[in-house]
């Protein structure tokens, strides 16, 4: 601290901190503010005077060229650097920022030049750790104050404790326990010395401009190195090692509560980031004022509670910090008393309060006036005419397709989907539909995504445009089939017209040259689908109907030879696949099948019957592969009685042929092994038919009570997976049908012979009649009746 430069070290995003530096500034009154961040920002520091601006909001700094190579800086209410840079602009000071540019941080990087962890600014590509884990000054600060919690150590000392008369103490306090850490070398590393200097270097640029009262504020643990001047010379040697600078583009983005809580990727590690804020915009004693927020919270979510429970929680947040010495009730102790009074010791009310205040989902908001790539300003423009405001908070999104609106906000997603924004993601509907005309999503707005959008902006400088670009791209760089069907569906589900002939064309190249059975069968799917989609969007599919029919016509050739030797993995693999194709090949006729009044219907309906009987034949030839010579001569028990069972339930296979074909296989010339894989293939899906035929169950017992015992082991896994996977109700009849006696027999009928008890007739009769609403007629037993029974 000198006469011209007031260094307030500060702790980031630190309440306690925020409020020491507001006092020190009003007491200081300086005519410059310096603060630690990246320089590229001067230019946008001022739009912190919009009131549009609002907190948590971050700076994002990205490579020009590769706008992957990102960091952050965010900023909420409760931040030391905010309540500067608004302490600076809504005065009209010079506001510099005096950290290293970001565009040094974006080059090749070695092992030291990692980010401390005091630092705000988060990168996006993960850096490589120090080669010596650096110490964190405040856990040896709170070890030599004979504290076992830092964090609970600074809240006691800093964060809970009111700016005194001399606003400045506090940050000379610091400054001194700072000073005897880097005496030691404590915490050190080669990129603080390189920062540092640069600091020193801008401070010197300010005392140049003419500014008399200087106030810097940066975290605390650089305030030492600042204090004491080096020569220019010393700084220069130590900023000629310095990597190339990156050209590089800083803008305002929204951020969330929720993200400066998370200590990985885009976080700042502060883990409650809803109490700071409370803490910070309070005035007087915090807790009465944030346990009636929880109460307030809770009786929302149904739970009872009272005003009693609220004091009563005070009185105990109040006891325990006393009793641990503390100066004020703090999170541990207020906490405490939230599940010990509020939520009656349950953890899983205690976790809500945990979810929504304490750590909250805030979300910023940023000005026009921000600077932002096309491709983001056109975003904003289509969540405003689409009424979708981002929001931190996840929100389910019902909707219509058959309504324009709902359309268009459909499209938006599918596009943003493909560009890599996730923003929202399909979800199950809450309302019960089975047409394809709804469509469920689970919107949940990221601060990261600033930087995919940023990435998106080479394919163009619309959502639209940029969308189309990335789909052709990803066309024409796709090896699997699968991959490309996938494409085709998105493409049409995000309507984009303009990508779907290009798309096209390497679809058909590919499938042309893929004899893979396998990757046209993961492929066909995904094509019916998109079919499905271009009924209800009103998208022409004709030539999407080609490649279909085209690629499930090589799959009726190719499908019984490929299913020849496979192992039980590739079987397991494959029996997936059949089912796909079984559907989609289904799905195909419907769409392809046009109406009646149609002229060219006859022909179309024709080649959609003939598409669903070469399929029909593809499985009978499957089931008919049975391993003669060995496993690897046939195909798996698992494909031959799968293929049975969709003949079964198209109805192209009746159950006396079902019957036999069990029969054969439970027969002892087949290995068991293979027999169990069979009754899998065919049981799954619905094991109702054993109910429906008893012969089918008798068989099926029969088989299973003559397996050796040498072999029952090897079977047993098999059978159980495969009646695990049955419904549970037919299990228990299947049980008891098994309990009961002799199977394949009809059912012996209860006799229906014998005298009308009618006594025990008479007895039901009040209960009937008033259910009925009737006047029961109790019917009268004559006396010598009733003597002779008795």
């Amino acid at each position: 601290m000198t006469s011209d430069v007031a260094l307030l070290g500060i702790r980031h995003h630190g309440p306690g901190s925020a409020r020491a530096v507001a006092a020190a500034l009003e007491a200081w009154q300086p005519d410059a503010v310096l603060i630690e961040g990246p320089p590229e920002a001067d230019g946008i520091v001022r739009l912190a005077a919009e009131k549009d601006l609002v907190p948590p909001v971050a700076l994002l700094a990205h490579a020009v060229d590769d706008p992957a190579k990102a960091a952050f800086w965010p900023y909420a209410e409760f931040s030391p650097e905010w309540v500067a840079i608004r302490y600076g602009v809504e005065r009209e000071l010079p506001v510099r920022f005096i950290d290293l540019p970001a565009g040094y941080g974006f080059g090749p990087a070695d092992a030291e030049d990692s980010v401390d962890s005091e630092e705000p600014a988060e990168a996006v590509e993960p850096v490589e750790p120090v080669a010596e884990p650096v110490a964190d000054p405040l856990a040896l600060l709170a070890e030599a104050a004979g504290h076992d919690d830092p964090e609970r150590w600074w809240e006691d000392v800093v964060e809970h404790r009111a700016p005194g008369a001399d606003a400045l103490a506090p940050f000379a306090a610091v400054a001194e326990a700072m000073a005897a850490l880097r005496a030691e070398g404590l915490g050190e590393s080669r990129r603080d010395r390189l920062r540092e200097a640069y600091m020193r270097q801008q401070i010197r640029a300010a005392r140049r401009a003419g500014h008399g009262r200087i106030a810097v504020v940066c975290g605390a643990f650089h305030v030492p190195a600042l204090a004491a001047m080096p020569t220019v010379a010393h700084d220069r040697a130590l900023l000629a090692e310095l990597p190339r600078k990156v050209r590089t583009d800083i803008t305002w983005v929204p951020w969330t509560h929720r993200r400066l809580s998370q200590a990985t990727g885009y976080g700042a590690g502060v883990q409650s980031p809803g109490w700071y804020h409370h803490l910070f915009t309070t005035e007087g004693d915090p807790v009465p004022r944030w346990l009636t927020r929880a109460a307030e919270l809770l009786r929302a979510e149904d739970h009872p509670v009272s005003s009693a429970h609220v004091i009563e929680a005070v009185r105990l947040a109040r006891t325990l910090a006393v009793l641990r010495g503390r100066p004020l009730a703090g999170l541990t102790e207020t906490l405490d008393a939230v599940r010990a009074v509020l939520c009656e010791g349950s953890d899983v009310a205690l976790e809500l309060v945990r979810d929504r205040l304490v750590v909250g989902d805030a979300l910023g908001e940023v000005p026009d006036a921000a600077p932002a790539v096309p491709l983001q300003r056109d975003l904003v423009r289509l969540q405003r005419a689409l009424r979708l405001k981002p929001e931190a908070a996840p929100k389910d999104l019902d909707l219509d397709l058959r309504k324009d609106t709902d359309a268009a906000r459909s499209r938006l997603l599918h596009r943003l989907r493909l560009l890599g924004v996730d923003w929202g993601v399909p979800a199950r509907s809450s309302v019960n539909s089975t047409g394809t005309f709804r469509e469920s999503w689970r919107l949940c707005w990221q601060p990261e995504f600033a930087v995919r959008i940023a990435e998106a902006a080479q394919w163009g400088t619309t959502i639209e445009d940029a969308a189309t670009g990335k789909a052709v791209g990803t066309a024409r760089a796709a090896v699997e089939l699968a991959e490309l069907t996938g494409l085709v569906e998105t493409c049409l589900l995000a309507g984009l017209a303009g990508a779907l002939p290009a798309v096209m064309r390497v679809l058909a190249d590919c499938a042309a040259l893929d004899t893979d059975v396998a990757h046209l069968a993961g492929a066909l799917p995904a094509l019916v689908r998109a079919l499905r989609y271009g009924d209800v969007r009103g998208t022409d599919h004709g030539a999407l109907g080609e490649v279909a029919a085209g690629l499930a016509d090589r799959i009726c050739v190719g499908l019984p030879p490929a299913c020849v030797g496979l192992d039980a993995e590739g079987a397991a693999a494959m029996r997936g696949r059949l089912d796909e194709v079984h559907g989609a090949i289904g799905l195909l006729g419907s769409a392809t099948r046009p109406g009646p009044g149609d002229p060219t219907a006859p022909g179309e309906s024709a080649a959609a019957e003939g598409l669903a009987d070469r399929w029909a034949a593809a499985l009978r030839s499957l089931a008919r592969r049975e391993p003669t010579g060995g496993p690897a001569t046939g195909a798996p028990g698992l494909l031959r009685g799968r293929a049975v069972r969709l003949l079964l339930d198209d109805g192209r296979l009746d159950s006396e042929e079902a019957g036999h074909r069990l029969r054969l296989v439970l027969s002892v010339a087949n290995a068991p092994v293979d027999a169990a894989g069979w009754i899998e293939g065919f049981l799954t899906g619905g094991g109702a038919l054993l109910l429906h035929d008893p012969r089918l169950l008798a068989l099926l017992d029969e088989w299973l009570t003559g397996v050796p015992g040498e072999v029952f082991t090897d079977v047993l896994p098999l059978l159980r997976r495969t009646f695990a996977g049955l419904e549970a109700g037919v299990r228990s009849t299947v049980g008891s049908r098994v309990a009961a006696g002799p199977l394949g027999e009809a059912p012996v009928a209860r006799a229906s012979g014998g005298a009308l008890d009618r006594a025990r007739a008479d007895a039901a009769v009040p209960v009937v009649a008033l259910l009925l609403g009737a006047r029961p007629r109790i019917p009268r037993i004559p006396r010598q009746a009733a003597g002779r029974d008795t």
